[in-house]
């Protein structure tokens, strides 16, 4: 299963990058799956630009980034990652924007979240 993931990853399916960014990020190499996941994000998944603003948050195998977190956190958000959506809300009533936070969670929930 896992040759067959990395050929699958060569060929640049993004859910095989996902599964191996997944892989590597549990075994404590942050650099693979970093590469792993930014790799998948350029194609486009959604799920790797959420991985990758945790890592920006957390400053795994990057610098901590606040741009870096809501660039990716926004570009999951649009793909139409719930718990992106989420977050956005959060960042939202930190910075008292009210209106804004309340259609995040809106979009969020109609997207699954139920956290």
């Amino acid at each position: 299963m896992i040759q067959n993931n990395m050929k699958r990853a060569e060929a640049n399916d993004p859910v095989a990058l996902q599964d191996m960014a997944k892989r590597h990020y549990h075994e404590g190499d942050y650099e693979r799956s970093f590469r792993y996941w930014t790799k998948a994000a350029e194609l486009g998944d959604a799920e790797a630009h959420h991985c990758l603003s945790v890592m920006y948050v957390k400053g795994e195998c990057v610098e901590k980034d606040e741009k870096m977190d809501l660039y990716h956190e926004e570009e999951a958000a649009i793909r139409g990652h719930p718990t992106a959506r989420f977050y956005l809300a959060c960042m939202e009533l930190i910075n008292e924007r009210f209106g804004r936070a309340v259609k995040h969670l809106i979009i969020a929930a109609n997207l699954g979240f139920d956290e």
